[in-house]
């Protein structure tokens, strides 16, 4: 086993075998993006430098941007105090959010209690994946 393979081991996954990733914009820390992770799409992320995570809806591994190209690319891996939750900085090239918006945090609760979108789209996901949402 490789000391990364033992470092990786030292993490508190779920029940499930996963890890919450939260994503954010290496510059400017905004938050782009919180998914799961597992052993596998850890390593994979780390070896190949771009992010890698696990679908619990649809039961497999997928890389952020295999379909749309809006890849991120690694900068840092932390892990918080208790070592069951990761946070990830990245370089993020397009969106990171499947409905077309830089971050998936694009709504803000106003005083009146509704949901506002505070973000402009950056693309169409009509275009972009074969079945949008």
């Amino acid at each position: 086993m490789t000391q990364l393979e033992q470092s990786l081991q030292g993490l508190k996954y779920d029940d499930a075998g996963l890890i919450p990733a939260i994503i954010i914009d290496a510059a400017t820390k905004q938050v782009l993006m919180m998914a799961y992770m597992n052993g596998q799409s850890l390593l994979e992320t780390i070896q190949t430098g771009k992010t890698h995570f696990w679908s619990r809806s649809r039961k497999k591994y997928w890389m952020k941007g295999e379909e749309s190209g809006h890849v991120q690319q690694v900068q840092a891996v932390y892990t918080d105090c208790d070592k069951d939750t990761l946070l990830i900085e990245v370089v993020q090239q397009g969106a990171a959010c499947h409905e077309g918006f830089y971050s998936c945090f694009y709504r803000r609760l106003d005083e009146q209690g509704q949901w506002q979108v505070v973000g402009e789209p950056i693309f169409d996901p009509k275009s972009v994946y074969k079945k949008a949402k």
